[in-house]
């Protein structure tokens, strides 16, 4: 059995996230489909992050096993022959049997983008938002969430997990080129986290929210706490780490 690691990035605007449902498009049911047609026979994969409607990713790692005997370079080329237009697979490489895309990595990195002006080549990918922002007061919440937190103030109310905690190893945001950017890596993210994070903090920036309402916000450990999350299409999954 050979287990083979994928990196691919996609456009999630036309995609009802990574995952297969039944009511549309998704990410892994493309690339299962044309993992099968290449290889011959039924395919399950494995994502690093299950992306949501609307999310992007220009780093998301897959992996999937199969006892065909095809050269990751073959295999690299055919998929980008199969996928649509709005999937692209950057890398193929085999991989020891042990490795996971989710469970062997040790970091993911989101970033999201604000449009703050009229925005052409972009529009599909960013929070188009008017609002003057201080980035200072921004940064500060970003600085607030670097280490260990409990982020269920942050988290969807539905998401079935064991705690809530997560290990924040860099947070910030920067303005740059008429885009606000938030750059964030952690451990482990949970649902929602990131865009939850993001509309809170745009609330705090455009001075609707005071920044002391920030702590009090974590420590509520309630959704409903928090600001409303910002819309799906600003975010992108960047990068997965391994050691």
């Amino acid at each position: 059995m050979r287990n083979i690691k994928l990196t691919l990035e996609y456009d999630g605007t036309d995609f009802v996230g990574w995952q297969v449902q039944p009511n549309g498009r998704s990410v892994q049911e493309e690339l299962e489909k044309a993992l099968a047609q290449i290889l011959q026979h039924e395919i399950t994969t494995y994502a690093a992050g299950r992306t949501d409607s609307g999310v992007h990713a220009r780093g998301q790692v897959v992996n999937v096993k199969t006892q065909k005997a095809i050269v990751p370079e073959a295999l690299h080329k055919s998929m980008n022959a199969l996928l649509p237009d709005d999937v692209a697979v950057l890398s193929v490489e085999e991989v020891p049997e042990h490795f996971h895309a989710r469970y062997s990595a040790v970091a993911r990195r989101y970033r999201y983008f604000i449009g703050q002006r009229p925005l052409a080549v972009m529009r599909r990918f960013v929070w188009p938002l008017q609002y003057s922002l201080s980035l200072k007061w921004m940064n500060s919440c970003a600085a607030r969430i670097v280490g260990e937190h409990d982020f269920q103030s942050f988290c969807k109310v539905e998401a079935e997990v064991d705690h809530y905690r997560c290990m924040v190893k860099h947070a910030s945001w920067i303005q740059k080129d008429g885009l606000v950017v938030f750059d964030i890596t952690a451990n482990r993210f949970l649902h929602g986290m990131v865009r939850a994070l993001v509309g809170t903090m745009v609330d705090v920036g455009r001075g609707y929210t005071p920044y002391e309402d920030f702590e009090r916000i974590i420590v509520a450990r309630e959704r409903r706490a928090a600001g409303m999350a910002a819309p799906a299409k600003g975010l992108f999954l960047e990068e997965v780490f391994y050691d």
